[in-house]
């Protein structure tokens, strides 16, 4: 069962009581765009890049349907689908950034490697290379790079030249495959609350879906295209998100021209309650943003 994350939290601050057009980025099964039509929303446009998760909002929402335009694209080409339909300003938009629980619980996606399924991890199965193609294809010291800048992994030259070694006996093609080889590269000492192939399976999704790149260009565009008394709110699950999530809304702010302010001086984080609900809760945070009334 998919739960979202932190609904309070984002109703809060994006008051859908007031009614209006609002954007979910990242529309999933369909939670949060239920929770703001629910709230007082008066239509929203929600995007996705996975179409199976397309297909199972439109499930969810089916009550609120002639209120929801679901659109099977990446988020960062917000200004593009918004001016296709004539859109000029929106009075909220929610970003739920990363994996879904669906993805990670869903056969053969491989995010996991709680199963040994084939090695895909795109969001999107229509396009881009496979992360067993993306591993194939690369060489170890852009792999090294990888998994060391995305998934902060100190031993990323160990498992780089480890799956280098591996390619020479055969295609890496599954996600037991990947997480033996990681296993086998890391030294272990002593007890870890995480499996040592945790980092290098984010580090490899965040690559293969490119889950950073454009991410502060696709945040200055969504300030832009919110109306006057706005709001906006992003929720990361990793350290690397949350720090571009905020230097570029801070950065916003003292650009003065989309009249930005930040509504969040801290990220919020989930309750304990949640967390003990929804263990996948544990690392979410959230930023807010509003836009001035008056220019």
């Amino acid at each position: 069962m998919h739960e979202p994350v932190m609904v309070a939290e984002a109703l809060e601050h994006l008051a859908p009581a007031r009614g209006g057009l609002f954007v979910d980025c990242t529309v999933g099964y369909g939670g949060h765009t239920h929770a703001l039509l629910d709230a007082g929303a008066t239509r929203v446009i929600g995007f996705d890049r996975d179409q199976d998760a397309l297909a199972h909002a439109g499930r969810t929402l089916a009550e609120h349907e002639s209120r929801v335009d679901l659109v099977h694209s990446d988020y960062r080409r917000l200004n593009e689908v918004l001016d296709a339909r004539g859109v000029t300003a929106v009075d909220g938009l929610l970003a739920d950034l990363g994996v879904s629980s669906m993805q990670l619980d869903e056969p053969g996606r491989g995010f996991s490697f709680r199963r040994d399924d084939p090695l895909d991890m795109r969001m999107d199965r229509t396009s881009g290379p496979t992360a067993a193609e993306a591993i194939r294809d690369a060489d170890e010291r852009t792999l090294a790079d990888v998994i060391y800048e995305f998934g902060e992994e100190r031993h990323s030259r160990r498992v780089a030249r480890a799956l280098v070694d591996a390619r020479t006996r055969g295609a890496v093609e599954t996600t037991g495959q990947l997480a033996d080889i990681v296993r086998r590269a890391i030294p272990r000492k002593g007890y870890s609350r995480i499996d040592p192939a945790t980092r290098t399976f984010q580090a490899l999704r965040i690559w293969v879906n490119r889950e950073l790149e454009g991410l502060d260009a696709f945040l200055h565009g969504a300030a832009s295209r919110l109306a006057p008394g706005g709001r906006m709110v992003v929720i990361t699950f990793h350290s690397l998100e949350d720090r571009i999530v905020k230097h570029t809304l801070r950065a916003i702010q003292s650009e003065g021209t989309s009249g930005l302010t930040v509504r969040t001086k801290r990220p919020m984080v989930p309750t304990e309650a949640e967390v003990d609900r929804n263990p996948r809760a544990r690392s979410a945070k959230l930023r807010a943003a509003e836009r001035h009334t008056a220019e």
